[in-house]
């Protein structure tokens, strides 16, 4: 029963911020997207495919990456390549666009995701989401667990580590693992407020 309330609950919660969040930034959303079409050449948002307990689904944020950002050898070295396929992300990326870096730095690339927690593919707290071309970095018995509950617009990982935090060290599972295992309303709370302290830093946690 008690279980049910906070899955009830946290789903109220997510759909009602999300409609008031995305309501009251609309304007502020709208000179974003002009910013990332007027400077970069390709599509204002990026869809990535991702995987959930109930499938595939599309995630959605502003592009801050060059449109043939896919194509690792024209912008990343050799031992960059090795680094994204290790860990699906390299420090310093080259490929992120000068407004892209100042999306992601005030996480206003993120907002879209909203969408997709209004729709159900996603909830405001929660593991990482898991990209189709991640899956491959965890066994079955953990990735069961980690498909087990939403992916979050944030999450114990983003406020708890994410620069050091990877998966080549574990760490990035080791964390996830823990929200996972011990989700609660006080520690949705705790982490919304982490994640809003570390944008206002200038941290771009979510």
């Amino acid at each position: 029963m008690r279980k049910t309330l906070y899955h009830f609950s946290k789903r109220v919660i997510d759909v009602a911020v999300s409609i008031i969040v995305l309501a009251v930034l609309f304007p502020v959303l709208v000179i974003v997207g002009l910013c990332v079409w007027l400077t970069s050449p390709g599509p204002v948002i990026h869809a990535r495919k991702c995987v959930s307990k109930n499938g595939c689904y599309f995630m959605y944020k502003f592009r801050t990456m060059f449109n043939d950002a896919d194509n690792l050898e024209k912008y990343l070295t050799p031992s960059q390549v090795e680094e994204y396929h290790r860990n699906i992300k390299v420090m310093n990326d080259p490929r992120i666009t000068g407004v892209g870096k100042i999306l992601r730095r005030l996480s206003l690339d993120e907002f879209p995701q909203l969408w997709n927690v209004i729709k159900g593919d996603m909830s405001l707290v929660g593991p990482r989401l898991l990209a189709v071309d991640e899956v491959h970095l965890y066994d079955k018995k953990l990735l069961d667990e980690i498909l087990s509950v939403k992916p979050g617009v944030t999450g114990y990982w983003q406020t708890h580590g994410r620069s050091s935090a990877n998966y080549d060290s574990g760490k990035r599972q080791e964390l996830e693992l823990y929200y996972i295992r011990n989700q609660s309303f006080i520690l949705d709370m705790k982490i919304l407020a982490l994640t809003f302290t570390v944008i206002v830093n200038g941290g771009g946690a979510m």
